[in-house]
């Protein structure tokens, strides 16, 4: 009596093993992550470790660093409240110039940020266009205090938010907020309940992202800001600070701010942001 071999089943598409690199992708690929990865290498093999904590618990870090938390949080909210409604407009209003309004919120990401912190003082500054009457009738100077350097922040961070929201907007299928408007929803109740809840996941990474680039920030900050201990010098500043006189406290603040950064972006991407994005 012949045994028949039971049928054998297709391996399950989970447990396939994916399609092969082609070498002429995987090169350049790989030198990709090299040219990203080689300068952190670098960063950390120089890193003074036997005097980072002598470093990084000089009062001077603590302040610049507390400083930077704030002010970067208080550009993400700013971005949040600004941004949001920006992103709907352009994803779902139908105007005319949405694509050129749409530029003008991406210039900012290839402005050199000192161009950026220029355009500021032009617009902020005691002689420029709002702040000569702000300074004029109110006695108010921006430049060089601490909302100088939320407004250069939110600036350079504000496009983040804007762009990541605006993809998901676009991407959302807007049946959910065509049916309440059928059953009598205005439009405010359904951004707010319908449309909002939606996008979520875009709203939450674009703020992840707009507060790791806020808290980068350098360029339109000591133009517009300037670098004045417990005021305006934010950590990148007090890196560039310490680049003059220490570099070996340079490399110990700049791996700091890496770190940051890094906890940012897992918190985007790790399993808590998983699940909040779907």
């Amino acid at each position: 009596m012949t045994r028949t071999r039971p049928p054998v089943r297709p391996r399950p598409a989970e447990h396939r093993a994916g399609p092969r690199v082609p070498l002429v992708l995987a090169l350049p690929a790989a030198a990709a992550v090299l040219v990203l990865l080689l300068p952190l290498v670098a960063l950390v093999s120089r890193a003074p470790w036997s005097g980072a904590g002598t470093v990084l618990a000089a009062p001077e870090v603590g302040q610049a660093l507390w400083l930077s938390l704030r002010c970067a949080t208080a550009a993400t909210l700013l971005s949040l409240v600004l941004g949001v409604p920006l992103a709907w407009v352009l994803a779902r209003a139908d105007l005319p110039g949405t694509g050129v309004l749409r530029a003008l919120v991406t210039l900012p990401v290839v402005l050199p940020p000192v161009v950026g912190g220029v355009a500021l003082l032009m617009l902020l500054g005691r002689r420029g266009l709002l702040g000569a009457h702000l300074d004029a009738w109110f006695g108010v100077t921006v430049p060089f205090t601490t909302v100088a350097v939320v407004l250069a922040e939110t600036f350079v961070a504000l496009p983040f938010l804007v762009l990541s929201v605006e993809g998901t907007l676009r991407a959302a299928p807007r049946g959910a907020d065509e049916a309440a408007a059928v059953l009598g929803a205005d439009r405010w109740y359904t951004f707010r309940r319908v449309t909002l809840p939606r996008v979520a996941p875009g709203v939450v990474a674009g703020a992840v992202l707009c507060f790791a680039r806020a808290l980068g920030e350098f360029g339109a900050t000591v133009t517009f800001a300037g670098s004045f201990p417990g005021t305006t010098r934010t950590m990148p500043l007090a890196i560039q600070e310490a680049m003059e006189r220490d570099p070996d406290a340079a490399v110990a603040l700049s791996l700091l701010l890496v770190a940051l950064s890094l906890v940012a972006l897992v918190a985007l991407h790790g399993r808590w942001a998983g699940r909040v994005l779907g």
